[in-house]
């Protein structure tokens, strides 16, 4: 007999949640007689039906009005409940054979995902699980590119531990990453091509930049650079709060998972009233269900981040813009994209609402040669997507090998891991 499992925590923090649904509901009761009444003022692109919608509710009396927004409001606030418990309950777990473990240094893991091909060092972010890569059997571009000519080597970052609690930028960059590459190298061969993705981008461009002799190619999939070029409030306000994140987290020696998301959520505060209430309506046998439960549960599974890490993003990042300003430094040497004269791609999703399109562009453009593309799809929809194969990973793989080196690749002797 299977063992029932557990019910799941999300969507994380699901207080927040709940919060900013009761908040969206109860406006509608408090604009309600403004909008009657003329005093709140349409939005312009909602002026014209507005209007007709003013004309249209003219003649119904005001108790009748205020009893049919009573119902939908429930009808919505219903619909969104049953989908939050539908979720919790849901029974597809994710189950895959997990990838060969070719290097472990703390927390840090380097998984092979086999294939003769060329090879690929994958770098992910530092603040989301590296699985969104090998989200499903059908929904893995790890794994579609191991049967299709390369051969992926995943940096899997895993929870900070102890250890790790205390690293910064340098010590994941300089120490854990170069050290995967020593790893990947002395199994696949070098050089190779290196791909990021998103926070990853950047570590990948560090990693290029500092070791341009072992890296042949550079692919950067929706990596942030320049911080100001939209949302540069947000962005300063992000920048503004860590002195008083900092104090409040101290204590716990990282910043919290929990915490992380509700910046995440401030991006779209009603993003989770909409897509648990499209999912309640999802049928029992539709396949959509399962993809978007596959995807919550690895959009709750999230890492906390080591304090000096977060402080780096937040303050120097968000805040100073220090990257896009030629500011940021690792190992005590600025990372300038300059610098990287290998071949390059800069993938900018154009419904990006995680990293702006701009932010992505500014990247383009300080690499001395790099090739840029903009699929209609968004930050995770670029990878995990119906449309993602077609639009993303096929012209990927064919990019990764037009840059496979010819020859034999050097294997140089690497240094031991720490375990």
């Amino acid at each position: 007999m299977d063992t029932p499992q557990p019910p799941r925590l999300g969507p994380r923090p699901l207080p927040l949640h709940l919060a900013a649904a009761i908040t969206s509901f109860a406006s509608s009761h408090a604009a309600l007689p403004l909008l009657k009444s003329g005093f709140l003022a349409w939005r312009p692109e909602l002026r014209s039906a507005g209007s007709d919608l003013e004309k249209s509710l003219a003649a119904v009396g005001v108790e009748a009005l205020a009893e049919a927004v009573e119902r939908e409001l429930r009808t919505r606030a219903d619909l969104f409940l049953r989908g939050i418990e539908r979720y919790r309950d849901y029974p597809y777990r994710r189950s895959l054979v997990h990838p060969l473990v070719l290097w472990q240094d703390g927390s840090t893991r380097l998984l092979d995902y086999g294939g003769a091909g060329a090879p690929l060092l994958v770098v992910p972010s530092l603040v989301n699980r590296a699985y969104i890569l090998d989200l499903m059997a059908e929904k893995s571009l790890l794994r579609w590119l191991a049967a299709n000519g390369v051969r992926p080597l995943l940096v899997d970052w895993g929870a900070p531990g102890d250890l790790e609690r205390r690293f910064t930028l340098t010590d994941y960059i300089a120490g854990r990453l170069e050290a995967a590459l020593d790893a990947a190298a002395a199994a696949a061969g070098e050089p190779m091509a290196v791909m990021g993705y998103c926070m990853g981008g950047n570590l990948a461009l560090a990693l290029a930049e500092r070791q341009p002799k072992r890296v042949s190619a550079l692919a950067l999939l929706a990596t942030p650079w320049d911080f100001h070029a939209e949302r540069a409030e947000q962005a300063h306000l992000l920048g503004a709060l860590m002195p008083s994140l900092r104090a409040a987290f101290s204590v716990l020696g990282e910043f919290p998972v929990d915490a992380l998301q509700m910046l995440f959520a401030a991006l779209d505060p009603l993003l989770a009233l909409r897509k648990f209430t499209r999912f309640a309506e999802f049928g029992e046998s539709d396949a959509r269900a399962r993809e978007f439960v596959a995807l919550e549960d690895w959009l709750n599974d999230g890492v906390p981040l080591a304090l000096p890490v977060a402080e780096a993003v937040l303050t120097e990042w968000y805040g100073e813009n220090a990257t896009a300003r030629g500011l940021w430094r690792v190992a005590g040497r600025i990372v300038d994209p300059a610098r990287c004269a290998m071949r390059s791609l800069v993938v900018v999703p154009a419904q990006d609402r995680i990293v702006p399109p701009g932010s992505a562009r500014a990247l383009a453009v300080a690499l001395p040669s790099a090739e840029t593309w903009t699929p209609t799809l968004g930050h995770i929809g670029m990878v995990v997507s119906r449309e993602a194969p077609r639009a993303v990973w096929q012209p990927l793989q064919d990019w990764l090998l037009r840059q496979a080196p010819t020859g034999v690749p050097r294997r140089p002797r690497t240094r031991r891991a720490r375990r």
